[in-house]
């Protein structure tokens, strides 16, 4: 089993949406409004210098095959975004248990 966290640029809901919805991922808990900076990227800090917020949604997947398409699509969403400080990044880990 795995975990997996997806950040993104709140301007990319919609397209986060369709893809989740596209792969028939209808279980997520997300934060909404979060301050961020990435590695090497901008900030989203919700102030006038540092624009706007980030998203995440935390995913468990018993079944890595849906996992995998996931990050197949995200490797095609990213494709569509120029500025590499929009990309939508994903971070997996292990998942022990679900109780």
């Amino acid at each position: 089993m795995k975990i997996a966290f997806i950040i993104y640029h709140e301007v990319l809901e919609d397209r986060i949406s369709e893809a989740l919805n596209g792969l028939n991922i209808d279980y997520f808990t997300e934060w909404e409004n979060v301050k961020g900076k990435g590695h090497k990227t901008g900030a989203h800090l919700g102030t006038r210098p540092y624009p706007g917020y980030n998203c995440v949604r935390m995913i468990a997947f018993p079944e890595e095959q849906i996992l995998h398409q996931l990050i197949y699509k995200i490797y095609e969403l990213n494709e569509q975004i120029e500025k590499d400080d929009d990309k939508i990044r994903l971070f997996q880990m292990p998942l022990e248990r679900i109780v």
